[in-house]
């Protein structure tokens, strides 16, 4: 990847250090950076001073004491997290007023915050980098409190990034306000639209599996792909995130974001190379011909292109298959749950048939699902083969169909085969050849931060892309809204609604 030319970062102040995003994902993705065997890595970390901000009381002796943790726990060695801890500051602060902003931001230029921290030379003010870890509801606020700040903090943001977390807005017009907010104070080249999932290793892996493998390579396409599944199934509840996924639910969650971003990859034609220009203009390019469905029935009992569910009481753990409970783990009704408006019916289990309409896929489907609460998780996309036009009569056996699996959690690549040659010489079976790939010593955070710390925003999503994923997933959104698609239910620690059936065939 390349990146765009600019001073070293030196300061990130996240605001929302308090919030659960900080700790449990960002500063172990700072702390892989460091820990990384990578020089390139450890340098772009070298002298960051990271600057905690949020409505919470702490001092930045308890701040600094998390960020140390979070280095520790990563594998960082003590001598290595010294002077990135001891740089660390925390400023008590509403992010959306404009003058709390302005007197962290001010404080940050004049060579601290308002405690007597280090911090960069006074007037040099190159690097500074706003990462938003807030909740969803405030952003647009926050955006527009950073357009009305004085000349001097106005000033210090004309070299700053801003890092936004998804969902991008709550539908395409708000994304659109969101964008244009942003832009009042950054340029678009400043801005990084953070969707962790591209920074998954075996997301980044499709890239050289679809277009270095000549075995691979020719096949990618409609004439020989029956159909995609993208799927993303968890065993977790809500796991203290009411407050956002409540609103929210699984379509928007994962599926108007995560998981069409994923296709994106999965679908696009080969750039002409790995630049923010040319790959982001791929992605965009496929997510822009995406939309519902609209040929025959692909989800069983049902002739509409999408559905949703949520669980019920149930023990997740056992065995999802054979209703075994085993050594699970209770988890109560989704409506039960602390901080759930059950009157909002909101989903935890979603299922949409898109289509991309290119030259490419044309007639394919391209089934998303998400769920929480499932009893066998499955974190994958598999590409099911079309059969070959003929097979010679004396070959006897399984018409299974051929697939491509790719395993997100673990990483792995398994091809799916039909032979012959076990007993019956002519009689075929299938079997799978199969690669699990190493643990990538970069988390997918680590990755995101690698791009927001090297100015590089190849794995950032565009802003039009932001709006264009509100587009897609609008129809069917609207007809949940007018009842047109029940909202069923399963038990927590099954596979789904029993009436759904095993559309997406397990691996």
């Amino acid at each position: 990847m390349t990146a765009r030319k600019q001073a070293r970062p030196r300061t990130l102040l996240i605001l929302g250090a308090s919030g659960d995003l900080t700790k449990r994902l960002l500063l172990p993705g700072i702390s892989s950076l460091i820990a990384s065997t990578v020089p390139a890595d450890r340098e772009m970390v070298a002298g960051l001073r990271i600057v905690g901000s949020g409505r919470s009381k702490r001092s930045r002796s308890d701040w600094q004491k998390q960020v140390e943790a979070a280095l520790a726990e990563a594998g960082v060695r003590a001598a290595d997290a010294r002077a990135l801890v001891a740089a660390a500051d925390y400023v008590v602060a509403d992010p959306t007023s404009k003058d709390d902003l302005n007197q962290i931001i001010e404080g940050i230029d004049a060579g601290g915050s308002s405690s007597a921290s280090q911090g960069p030379d006074a007037g040099d003010v190159a690097g500074l980098i706003i990462y938003f870890a807030l909740p969803p509801a405030i952003v647009l606020t926050v955006a527009d409190a950073l357009s009305k700040l004085s000349a001097t903090a106005t000033k210090i943001l004309e070299t700053a990034v801003l890092a936004v977390e998804k969902p991008f807005g709550s539908d395409s017009r708000s994304a659109a306000t969101l964008n244009r907010r942003l832009l009042k104070v950054v340029s678009e080249e400043q801005i990084h639209r953070v969707d962790h999932f591209l920074g998954m290793a075996t997301v980044l892996n499709l890239v050289g599996l679809r277009f270095v493998n000549r075995l691979i390579e020719p096949i990618w396409n409609a004439d020989n792909i029956e159909k995609v599944e993208i799927v993303y199934d968890e065993d977790l509840g809500l796991e203290g995130r009411a407050g956002y996924y409540d609103t929210s639910g699984a379509l928007v969650d994962m599926l108007q974001s995560h998981l069409l971003q994923v296709l994106s990859i999965v679908a696009m034609e080969a750039p002409a190379s790995i630049d923010p220009v040319d790959f982001r203009a791929a992605t965009a390019q496929v997510l822009r011909a995406t939309e519902v469905w609209s040929g025959p029935p692909v989800l069983s009992g049902t002739t509409l292109p999408s559905r949703r569910a949520r669980y019920t009481a149930g023990t997740v753990g056992g065995d999802a298959r054979t209703g075994e409970t085993g050594r699970g783990r209770s988890m109560p009704a989704y409506a039960k749950e602390k901080g759930v408006d059950p009157s909002r019916e909101t989903e935890t289990l979603a299922e949409m048939v898109v289509e991309v309409n290119t030259r490419r896929w044309a007639g394919v489907p391209f089934v998303l699902r998400s769920g929480k609460a499932i009893g066998v998780p499955r974190k994958e996309i598999i590409l099911t083969l079309k059969p070959v036009g003929f097979v010679p009569r004396g070959l006897t056996g399984t018409e299974r169909p051929e697939r491509i699996v790719v395993g997100l959690k673990p990483s792995s690549v398994t091809l799916e085969l039909t032979m012959n040659g076990d007993g019956d010489p002519f009689g075929l079976d299938r079997h799978d050849l199969s690669a699990t790939l190493d643990a990538a010593p970069i988390t997918a955070y680590g990755e995101v931060m690698r791009g927001v710390l090297g100015g590089d925003p190849t794995l950032s999503i565009r802003g039009d892309v932001a709006e264009t994923c509100w587009r897609i997933v609008a129809p069917v959104l609207n007809s949940w809204r007018r009842n047109e698609v029940p909202l069923e239910e399963y038990r927590a620690g099954s596979e789904g609604p029993a009436a759904w059936g095993r559309d997406i065939t397990p691996h």
